[in-house]
């Protein structure tokens, strides 16, 4: 009887171990029956084990199993939304768009932005925020009348390096007398690629980065006609 007890302690044992490990356990459905039936089978008479713990370690074993099987569908889906939106954003190259151009991609200490002040200012504040609204960068320069470019080398107003990633800016502008000037972000341009190296595709108008989400409107391009 002795045998029969330290033979099902064993056997307790390498089920908990099993039912410890999730990839185990999932892997080997087949597995994991047979050693409860083995327990069951050298169990001690005079002391049978609890069939609860049985029930619980199937129903533990059961849920890992599709919990697993919902994230491989998760990731399956993920990566069809994926291709579905690269796909997508193919589709704009040689389109002319015009797009909110008030957030850009910083990506290799790079980030740009057309600002086009409705007149002269002899003084802008620029601010540059987060993805959570945060202030990350201020600088005070001066714009000309007409659309230009403004550059951020992604260094924030304590010298670090901020990460790549969505940044948004706002400009306060005034002119020589003081009075406010409205400066415009919304970008237009001919998309000559798209870029796909990260979460999610990018429209390249020039150097200049374009979230697919901020586009407002495509039109065929006019250039060469």
């Amino acid at each position: 009887m002795t045998s029969g007890i330290s033979s099902v302690t064993n056997t307790s044992s390498t089920a908990s171990s099993v039912s410890g490990n999730a990839s185990e356990i999932a892997g080997n459905f087949t597995q994991f029956l047979t050693l409860l039936t083995t327990q069951l089978k050298n169990q001690n008479p005079l002391d049978p084990m609890d069939t609860n713990q049985f029930t619980q370690q199937l129903v533990q074993f059961a849920g890992v199993e599709q919990q697993l099987k919902s994230n491989d569908r998760l990731d399956s889906i993920l990566t069809a939304s994926k291709s579905a939106s690269s796909a997508s954003a193919t589709s704009y190259i040689g389109k002319s768009i015009t797009a909110d151009g008030s957030s850009s991609q910083l990506s290799n200490g790079s980030a740009s932005w057309t600002l086009t002040p409705a007149r002269a200012a002899s003084k802008a504040v620029v601010t540059i925020l987060d993805s959570k609204n945060n202030v990350v960068a201020t600088q005070t320069t001066s714009l000309t009348a007409g659309s230009q470019t403004y550059s951020w080398n992604g260094k924030t107003s304590a010298g670090l390096t901020a990460p790549d990633g969505t940044y948004a800016i706002k400009v306060s502008a005034s002119d020589a007398t003081g009075t406010n000037v409205t400066v415009d972000t919304q970008l237009n341009g001919t998309v000559d690629s798209v870029d796909l190296s990260g979460a999610a595709p990018v429209l390249m108008i020039g150097s200049q980065k374009v979230p697919l989400s901020s586009v407002q409107s495509i039109g065929l391009s006019t250039s060469g006609t």
